[in-house]
């Protein structure tokens, strides 16, 4: 089917801001949306233009506000909804866009659905999660909840034992309590979640990143059903909100924009071979200069060819579920990431911090369900006041441990210096917004991405415009046969590559763009 896409998705840059470790306005320890809202012109200036806000309904917290208790209440940790709807204006303000994180595929067992499908009469929201119908039996490849109502029956989990899987069908039922997409609580379950959208929406929100995404509609293989239930969305949503975003933790594009997504993550789990980029043993991205990329170019190609060509998969620098970027490469190299990352196509997500080279956080204890991602999830660090400037309640008080080292990233020091990451990425992202080529639509080529072997290099195009992109952060000298002669140094990190005789010698540790 085809998708509208909203415009301003062409040239997006995201930054991602988990609020919870943002801006503490109000001294309890927790970030809020007064302030996201005060730090708005940070986030301008460094080029960004749009920003996703991980959940911020209503939630106790059992997963970082990914186990959602009302899906159309603010959590008041971070504000009221009035406060919420302040924020959408003060971005739009500032021609800015902002995508809320959406929760579709389950609730905490603290929203009242869950409690009153919990009743053994049959009422409303019977129907509205996935149970069996008997205590003896669990949901097959599911976690369950059990033995803890007086309703015969378990009830599936989507992930932590307290995230009961809201009931979207079964694509191929072989049960008798397996229901298909058209029964009625399947049915009544969709409906909400287009009227959880429409209420967002109405307040001004601009679009959502959807989590979990592909994975509404149970035993659904070829996701066949999941796509059909977001083609029903995408339905009601050109009807009534057709400038509305769609951004899809789905990790298959093929299928995210059949349904309807405008755009779609590369993820870090599944076939992507995103993590030989940033994060294994020997990553691409390392001055060792150990790494391959070819599996990575292999599949995303692969993809790029699935999803008709139109570069619509994002690639984060991170995000609150991976190790920070700075974890594994440091230095120089951490400009080089970004001097890929802010030359793909897709929308670029930058985590909050990242551009800062925010560190990973070792050995925390675990803090709202984040467990080895807790590291990643520390406050954000400001400037040289106390506590980095996130906040002004006693240290034992801030939703995660800071980062104690002497010489950790602030913003206001790297603003202050010229040659820092900061100004990197600023840099970058200026770069790309002059440059249709560079943008989410610019078609991609790989021309150099050989197995165990640096450099890489491939050409972004629009229009009349084709820029050559090598990237080099491996600390040696590399050559490759290289045709194209460059009229015009666009971007370099480092020493410029020269070309000469069909071949380009590229300088360790550096990256270019390059106008031919």
């Amino acid at each position: 089917m085809s998708t509208h896409q909203p415009e301003w998705l062409d040239n997006a840059v995201f930054y991602e801001i988990y609020p919870q470790s943002f801006c503490d306005t109000n001294g309890d320890g927790i970030g809020d949306f007064n302030g996201i809202i005060s730090k708005l012109d940070y986030i301008k200036e460094l080029g960004c233009n749009a920003i996703w806000i991980n959940p911020c309904f209503e939630s106790p917290f059992g997963d970082a506000g990914y186990d959602v208790s009302d899906y159309y209440s603010a959590a008041p940790r971070y504000g009221t909804n009035e406060d919420l709807k302040c924020l959408f204006e003060e971005v739009h303000k500032r021609d800015m866009h902002v995508l809320l994180d959406l929760v579709p595929g389950h609730t905490s067992v603290e929203h009242k659905w869950f409690k009153e499908s919990l009743k053994a009469e049959k009422n409303e929201f019977s129907d509205r999660y996935v149970w069996t119908d008997s205590i003896w039996e669990e949901p097959q490849g599911m976690g369950c909840i059990r033995g803890i109502s007086d309703r015969d029956g378990s009830c599936a989990v989507n992930f932590f034992s307290h995230q009961p899987a809201l009931n979207y069908g079964f694509y191929k039922p072989d049960r008798p309590w397996q229901q298909s997409m058209d029964d009625e609580g399947p049915k009544a379950t969709l409906e909400e979640l287009k009227n959880i959208m429409r209420f967002w929406l109405g307040m001004g929100c601009d679009g959502f990143r959807v989590d979990m995404a592909g994975s509404l509609v149970k035993h659904d293989e070829d996701s066949k059903g999941t796509i059909a239930l977001w083609q029903n969305v995408r339905e009601f949503l050109d009807r009534e909100f057709p400038s509305a975003a769609m951004v899809s933790e789905w990790g298959e594009p093929d299928k995210s924009i059949q349904g309807g997504f405008h755009m779609d993550f590369l993820l870090h789990f599944g076939p992507s071979h995103y993590n030989d980029l940033f994060r294994c043993e020997e990553p691409f991205f390392s001055d060792r200069g150990k790494g391959d990329v070819s599996e990575f170019v292999k599949k995303y190609k692969e993809n790029y060819e699935k999803s008709e060509r139109k570069g619509l998969i994002c690639i984060p620098s991170g995000n609150h579920d991976m190790d920070r970027l700075a974890r594994s490469i440091h230095g120089d190299n951490l400009k080089i990431a970004f001097a890929f990352l802010l030359s793909m196509p897709g929308a670029p997500f930058i985590y909050y911090g990242d551009e800062i080279g925010m560190r990973y956080v070792e050995n925390l204890v675990s803090v709202e369900g984040g467990y080895g991602r807790t590291g990643s999830r520390s406050p954000m660090q400001w400037d040289s006041s106390t506590n980095a400037g996130f906040s002004s309640a006693p240290k034992e008080r801030l939703y995660i441990p800071q980062d104690e080292s002497v010489d950790r990233p602030t913003a206001e020091m790297q603003i202050a210096d010229s040659n820092s990451l900061y100004h990197e990425v600023k840099k970058l992202i200026a770069v790309r917004q002059q440059h249709k080529a560079l943008q989410s639509k610019g078609e991609i080529e790989f021309i150099y991405a050989e197995k165990n072997t640096y450099p890489l290099a491939y050409v972004r195009s629009a229009e009349n415009e084709k820029i050559l992109i090598v990237i080099n952060p491996a600390d040696r000298e590399v050559t490759f046969d290289c045709n194209i002669s460059p009229k015009e140094t666009i971007y370099s990190f480092g020493e410029a590559v020269s070309f000469a005789g069909g071949k380009a010698m590229v300088s360790p540790q550096s990256a270019g763009y390059y106008a031919f």
